[in-house]
This record gives C-alpha cells, structure tokens and sequence, in this order.
C-alpha cells in the first residue's frame, strides 16, 4: 500500500515538473513573445500576426516622418513605404507609386484582406491617393502625411469613408503572392 502510494506521488511530482518544463519552454520561445510584443504595440491580436518579419519591419520604421517622394528614414511616403515592406519582408517589387501598385494586384474583398496584402484608399479624388499595408484585425501600417508612418484602423470613421479596395500582388506566372508565406513557400513560387 505504501509502495502505491509513492509511486503515485512520484508519478504526480514527475507530471507537474514535466507539465511546468512544457510551459516555461512555450512562454520564452522568441517567434511567439515577439508575437505577443508585436500583437500589443501593433493592437493587432496574436493570432493574428503571423508574419513576424512583417512587424518587425512596421515596428522599426513606425514614427518616421511623411515625406512626399522621400525614401528613407528622414522621411517616406506611403508608396514608397508599401515599397520598402515588400521589398524587404517579400523580396518582391511592386510600382512605386498607388496607382501602379494597384494595377499590379489582384483585387481582394475587405473580409478576405491577410496580413500583408494593400489597402487602397481614394481620399477626396477620383482615383487612388494612398496605399498601406494591411496587418490583420482591420489594423494597416503606412505613411500618413500628418503623423507618418503608424498604425491605423479600417473602421475609424476617415478610413473607412475613402477605402476602395485590398488587394494582393501577383506574382510572375499568373500565380498570387501569399501575403504570410514563409520563406519555404516563398521558395516554391519562384
């Protein structure tokens, strides 16, 4: 009886180090506390951010000033900011302005926006004025011309007056860009 028993706290103890060893390794794995770090300053949920180079790239440039044709950290327009993502998160280019960045993609409906497709926008014209990067959770990075580049939201009431539409770079071949391939599927598109 004796015998049982301490196997049995033996086999209770071993559990609990084992399940407590499960949860520390889950809690300090470096993809999932960037998430989480990412997720908070972005106000994008964790499960949602799937592309943590993505974010860190947002991260890195949020506060940079606007500035019309600017290409750099002293100052980047939204076009060029859209340019920048993909280019260093995608290793792919796409137009340098709104306009010929639209015209490269293939359209895609507001519900069906991923984490790194474009948001267009036409703001008191007829045709596209300005473009940003969408990050999940109706949250999109990109170059304001009054505070640069932030993070904003689809539905406050300015951005969702002149949204026009999402879209998702196409891809040599008619094939359409995974918006959070990893660089594994990114290899099998080329």
């Amino acid at each position: 009886m004796k015998t049982k028993k301490l196997v049995a706290v033996m086999l209770f103890i071993g559990l609990c180090l084992f399940s407590q060893a499960q949860t520390n390794q889950k809690s300090s794995d470096p993809d999932n506390l960037a998430k989480e770090y990412f997720s908070q300053i972005m106000g994008v949920a964790s499960n949602a951010t799937t592309n943590t180079k993505l974010y860190q790239f947002v991260y890195e440039w949020l506060g940079t000033p606007y500035r019309l044709g600017g290409d750099s950290r002293r100052g980047i327009d939204c076009s060029k900011f859209s340019l920048a993502v993909y280019e260093n998160v995608f290793n792919t280019t796409i137009g340098y302005n709104s306009r010929n960045q639209y015209a490269n993609v293939t359209p895609v409906r507001k519900n069906d926006l991923q984490a790194g497709d474009l948001v267009f926008f036409k703001i008191r014209s007829r045709s596209i004025t300005h473009v940003g990067v969408y990050l999940g959770d109706d949250k999109f990075a990109h170059a304001s011309s009054s505070r640069g580049v932030m993070v904003s939201d689809l539905n406050e009431a300015y951005w969702k007056r002149y949204y026009y539409n999402g879209g998702r770079p196409k891809v040599e071949d008619n094939r359409i860009m995974t918006a959070d391939a990893n660089p594994k599927e990114k290899s099998n598109l080329n």
